[in-house]
């Protein structure tokens, strides 16, 4: 049976930048296996599914390793694709594993209505810590470690050592270095041990902590972050009690086909 694929780069409206992901719409679910193959294949960070079933969208995110309980990218590229191909002019509803979560577009923008994940105080675990090359001020934990750095050419310049860090397993966590921005609020970056893709180049998910934590610092409830990735991107920010808002654009790159069989 043959299913369209579409490929869009999230965060940004230039091509070659931003964080790609795959988006695939489905009449019914695939085996599971059968989609992280498909993920795999794709070998992006992720591939979103969904089906459309009385007016709202059932959402499933896969890494070429695992599915995981959030992706901000993919969401959002999911969002684009049935704005532009499917030509759904409603406020998008996703029903998802982390809860309900909305899309709301404005032009060229859409805004991610995503669960707030304030980060606590923590501890490095000795892997992360030998791993870098540079030690963070603080440490925080969420679902990711957040660990806060003292201006934004750190952050630049943190190096990993991927035969360290790839000596712990944080299931759907990763690992957000951060500073103060110096033309943009703050800046990140984001690190996945034992993933395929070490470093994710845009990371919607991590701004469910970025957020509601530089909020507090800053004292502002809007505010405009950005990852330094090779590819960068740009996220819009807004914290509202349990809830974060991230804005970003978003192209599509390619459109096509792929055929699979399943038992």
């Amino acid at each position: 049976m043959t299913y369209d694929i579409y490929q869009v780069d999230a965060f940004t409206d230039t091509l070659f930048e931003g964080n790609p992901a795959c988006v695939v719409p489905l009449k019914k679910w695939l085996p599971t296996d059968v989609l992280l193959n498909i993920a795999k294949e794709n070998a992006v960070a992720e591939t979103a599914f969904f089906i459309y079933d009385e007016d709202c969208f059932h959402l499933r995110w896969f890494t070429p390793d695992l599915e995981i309980d959030l992706c901000g990218h993919a969401t959002l590229a999911a969002a684009h694709i049935i704005k532009t191909e499917l030509k759904y002019n409603s406020n998008i509803k996703f029903k998802t594993i982390s809860g309900n979560l909305h899309v709301k577009n404005n032009g060229n923008l859409y805004y991610l209505d995503l669960p707030s994940r304030p980060p606590i105080i923590s501890k490095l675990p000795k892997e992360i810590k030998l791993s870098l090359n540079i030690q963070p001020q603080k440490v925080y934990k969420s679902r990711d470690y957040l660990l806060l750095y003292k201006k934004q050419e750190e952050i630049e310049n943190i190096i990993i050592n991927r035969t360290t860090f790839d000596r712990i397993n944080l299931g759907h966590g990763g690992v957000i270095v951060t500073a103060l921005g110096e033309e943009f609020d703050f800046v990140s970056r984001f690190f996945t041990p034992q993933a395929t893709i070490l470093e994710d180049p845009v990371t919607g998910s991590a701004h469910c902590s970025l957020i509601p934590f530089w909020a507090s610092i800053l004292s502002k409830q809007k505010l405009i972050g950005s990852q330094l990735s090779k590819r960068g991107g740009t996220l819009y920010c807004e914290n509202i009690k349990d809830r974060v808002i991230v804005g970003g654009k978003a192209i599509t790159y390619s459109k096509g086909i792929f055929s699979v069989k399943t038992n």
